[in-house]
């Protein structure tokens, strides 16, 4: 009687364990994520259009959750929990707007995101809006790119030379098509990088 006992104790046992590592196997087999912040200030709307296509371009690579956020908005456990930060800018007087340049000066002053780095190896990339052809949309991507440089973030571009914009006055009025796929085109590129880091970092 006991020995039958202890016999489908030992069964029960083995059951159990055989169930425990096809849950184990389950979890480890389940894809990682990474999360990539779209943070924009848009006044007129067209860079927030421009940030919802970089938005649809991220989707498109499996396993990327991606957030939309006004810069005003973006917290800094929501900044230092993303893998990849994409900030878009209207153009003012040739610069970013002074509404994203206080967000990169929050990660310092209120966000503590020195002395440790704190965006050290996160990707980062820039996309602008201007009203004319030549009104400052390569300076002002190029601000955006220094100041995650200064972070010591890796920058990637896409849809251009420094990153996607648009042209939204005079023959160009709103944002096209030909502008929202460039604006993809960098979500998407911004994933990818994003995965090549992450999973430089496991091995």
């Amino acid at each position: 009687m006991i020995a039958q006992s202890v016999v489908r104790l030992l069964l029960g046992v083995v059951f159990l364990c055989l169930g425990c590592s096809h849950v184990v196997a389950q979890v480890q087999s389940q894809p990682d994520t990474i999360q990539v912040l779209v943070a924009y200030h848009s006044l007129s709307g067209n860079t927030e259009i421009m940030a919802k296509s970089v938005v649809a371009g991220a989707q498109t690579v499996p396993g990327t959750r991606v957030l939309l956020q006004k810069v005003g908005e973006v917290t800094a456990d929501l900044l230092f929990g993303s893998d990849a930060l994409v900030v878009g800018s209207p153009v003012y007087w040739s610069n970013m707007s002074g509404e994203v340049k206080t967000f990169f000066d929050r990660w310092q002053f209120e966000f503590g995101v020195f002395p440790e780095f704190k965006m050290r190896n996160k990707v980062g990339a820039a996309f602008a809006t201007g009203g004319q052809v030549s009104s400052g949309k390569e300076v002002t991507m190029l601000t955006i790119l220094a100041a995650m440089l200064g972070n010591q973030m890796i920058v990637v571009s896409d849809g251009g030379a420094f990153g996607a914009s648009a042209t939204t006055e005079g023959d160009s009025p709103g944002i096209d098509e030909t502008e929202k796929a460039a604006a993809r085109a960098l979500g998407k590129r911004v994933a990818e990088v994003a995965w090549v880091v992450k999973r430089g970092q496991q091995r």
